[in-house]
């Protein structure tokens, strides 16, 4: 039957094989049509998977577009972002405030259809996807979410958390590192409402896949743990049983590899590389329209029986979502507090309270800044109880388990902390997941020299501005005898390139205080918390300006009268500094000492009071911190100078690192009083 604009639907049981099709084959000439208006994108992925997307989404998905955010909404990835028209086509379909003019917009300024789903900006995407590998692992993240919110919150008779995961991936997202990484761990940890289905194409951009993909994905799945099947992605039949078959399986992940055809129904582009990521060009649209029984002229077509179908799934969520606040209003009656407690975690708010009474710490005895940060954690695990997080097998050198605190395993969900194993990335991309998720605020631990292996996942974590903290411990050249490959000298730097991240380096016990409630109290983008490995003097309060003054980024640590020269310095370089402020008074130098923990707090301060920290007319200023001096210049100027590593380190005694490579009092001074001299020959 050739589509118009005016048929009516019919909802009869045999007459649901037709509807699938007609269905799929809108997805498949929109997504088309999208990609050919906008002269770029990748039409292949969205006509090959339409068969699966649409069955899932009509008979599977549980979402309700009047609301997006619906707690216990199933989730759904779309990995292969690249594919982005197949579900910007779907959630106009269903019935999402995503207008048809939004879909002829698409990778248009302004428009709400990017050339990759981007989270918050179009209703109903969950995750920002693209990148490869990302959005499968941010779902085993959202998989753990729903499973430990669960156990923490149903009650019998009384389930307001209990939804799938559902992922469409590539054969790319399997090729990437990161999805092996959080992939193995979903096995590990038994995550059976994670769903994935498998886009198995054979084709990448090079070519067959076989150029470079011959493993058996199905008996590496298998032995993560995980259930899987091969079935024909175009049979809608076989989808619907698989999936049916995958709701059941609740000990394991599982994953239905679609055997699909890139580009379905075009003639010279079907299974071939030239459909993947460049539109099929105006004559291969009509071609393929023609092969499909469409009007080979009509653009951005939807029949109204398609419409009305696809929509009905919509409708049928919002029966659910109105089931559920009948349920929850039931909870809330039986559970109050809970109840109250789920929708503080739920709108991701602290309890009252969390950061009263934080540890203090005795200026007689040194303290890593890593070991501060434990003793935080212990202190408030027990008072945020969306707190999460865990290390990449790094627990005792990160400091990341708060005491008391047990480790959530296959069998037993009551603990609150995560065995991420040494999976960096993986580590980073499910703390995304779990951020997404909602209810938790995930934390995780590593070496800063590890945050280049997960560096996508905390661009990713800025991107869509999650409230993630990142643990990074062996700050610099202070971790010592493990020498130049685990001594990080460009990562801070290169952490703090990335836009709206916080990179919070502490100089002491105090400050690291001050940088957990920064982070916390932060619920627009991640924070980085960079801390020691060696002990470092606990500045005295009473002598020192207030470690509270580290929230604002940079504070006047101490001062002298009538400043001539500022030290600025972050970290365990803070104390340098202080040496050297006071070995420049012997001088006849007068020189104020700046602490700044966050470049980005610092920046966001009004102008007056940067000024007060960083007078402009005091133009002789020196920058301390052993890391790369490239960026120093914005703070120190053309006149400044920059006591830092440019080079790599070494394997000594950390001590012995820093008066070799020149981070020293003597260094400090020096560059100070040149400085100095320099500014006052050009006054």
């Amino acid at each position: 039957m050739t589509p118009t604009a005016s048929a009516s639907v019919s909802t009869s049981t045999a007459d649901l094989p037709r509807l699938r099709r007609y269905a799929a084959d809108t997805v498949r000439t929109l997504s088309m049509d999208g990609v050919q208006k906008a002269n770029s994108g990748h039409p292949g992925m969205p006509m090959g998977m339409a068969d699966a997307a649409v069955v899932l989404w009509t008979e599977f998905l549980k979402f309700s577009p009047l609301d997006p955010g619906w707690p216990d909404r199933d989730r759904f990835v779309l990995s292969a972002g690249h594919g982005s028209m197949l579900l910007y086509s779907l959630l106009h379909l269903c019935g999402y405030a995503l207008p048809l003019d939004q879909l002829k917009a698409f990778r248009q300024w302004g428009s709400l259809t990017p050339g990759h789903p981007e989270r918050g900006l179009t209703p109903g995407v969950e995750t920002t996807t693209g990148p490869l590998g990302q959005g499968i692992s941010n779902a085993v993240g959202m998989a753990m979410a729903e499973r430990w919110l669960a156990q923490r919150f149903n009650r019998p008779g009384l389930e307001i958390v209990d939804h799938y995961t559902y992922v469409i991936a590539s054969d790319g997202d399997l090729m990437e590192g990161v999805s092996h990484e959080a992939c193995a761990l979903a096995g590990h940890l038994g995550l059976g409402k994670l769903i994935v289905l498998y886009d198995d194409n054979g084709i990448s951009i090079d070519g067959p896949t076989s150029l470079s993909f011959s493993e058996d994905v199905l008996g590496r799945f298998s032995a993560y743990g995980w259930s899987t099947v091969r079935i024909d992605g175009h049979d809608p039949l076989a989808v619907e049983s698989a999936l049916k078959s995958a709701r059941a399986e609740r000990g394991r992940p599982s994953l239905i590899a679609c055997k699909t055809h890139i580009g379905f129904g075009s003639p010279n582009r079907q299974d071939s590389s030239k459909a993947h990521g460049e539109p099929l060009g105006v004559e291969e649209v009509k071609l393929t329209k023609e092969r499909l029984g469409w009007p080979p002229d009509a653009q951005f077509l939807i029949p109204d029986e398609v419409s009305e179908f696809m929509r009905a799934s919509g409708a049928s969520g919002a029966d659910q979502l109105a089931a559920w606040k009948v349920r929850f209003a039931e909870y809330e009656k039986r559970h109050p507090d809970l109840a109250s407690v789920f929708q503080t975690m739920m709108r991701d708010e602290l309890p009252a309270g969390w950061d009263e009474d934080l540890p203090t710490f005795p200026t007689d005895k040194p303290l890593a800044t890593r070991a501060a940060s434990g003793a935080v954690l212990d202190k408030i695990s027990p008072r945020i109880p969306g707190l999460l997080g865990g290390s990449a097998d790094l627990t005792p050198s990160n400091n990341t388990l708060p005491k008391g605190e047990n480790s959530v395993t296959r069998s037993d969900v009551t603990g609150r902390y995560l065995r991420f194993g040494v999976r960096e990335h993986g580590m980073g991309s499910i703390m995304n997941g779990l951020a997404l998720h909602g209810g938790i605020r995930p934390y995780g631990g590593t070496f800063l020299v590890f945050s280049d292996y997960m560096r996508p996942a905390i661009r990713l974590a800025a991107l869509m501005e999650l409230p993630v903290v990142f643990i990074f411990t062996h700050d610099s050249i202070g971790l010592g005898e493990d020498g130049p490959t685990h001594q990080p000298i460009e990562h801070v730097t290169s952490l703090r390139t990335i836009p709206h991240l916080h990179v919070f380096r502490p100089a002491d016990a105090t400050e690291t205080v001050a940088g957990w409630r920064a982070a916390l109290s932060r619920r627009d983008g991640p924070t980085a918390l960079v801390l020691t490995r060696q002990a470092v003097p606990v500045l005295d309060q009473h002598r020192f300006s207030s470690a509270d003054r580290a929230m604002r980024g940079a504070y006047v640590l101490l001062d002298g009268e009538d400043a001539e020269v500022i030290l600025i310095a972050t970290g365990s370089e803070v104390q340098i500094a202080v040496a050297a402020q006071a070995a420049l008074a012997e001088q006849s130098v007068r020189a104020r000492v700046v602490s700044m923990p966050c470049w980005e707090l610092f920046d966001a301060q009004n102008t007056d009071y940067q000024d007060s920290v960083l007078p402009p007319r005091i133009r002789a200023r020196v920058a301390v911190e052993a890391g790369t001096s490239l960026a120093w210049r914005r703070y120190v100027g053309l006149d400044g100078a920059v006591v830092g590593l440019d080079r790599f380190g070494a394997s000594a005694p950390y001590q012995v690192l820093y008066k070799e490579l020149g981070m020293t009092v003597e260094a400090v001074t020096e560059a100070a009083r040149q400085t100095l001299a320099k500014v006052k020959a050009t006054a």
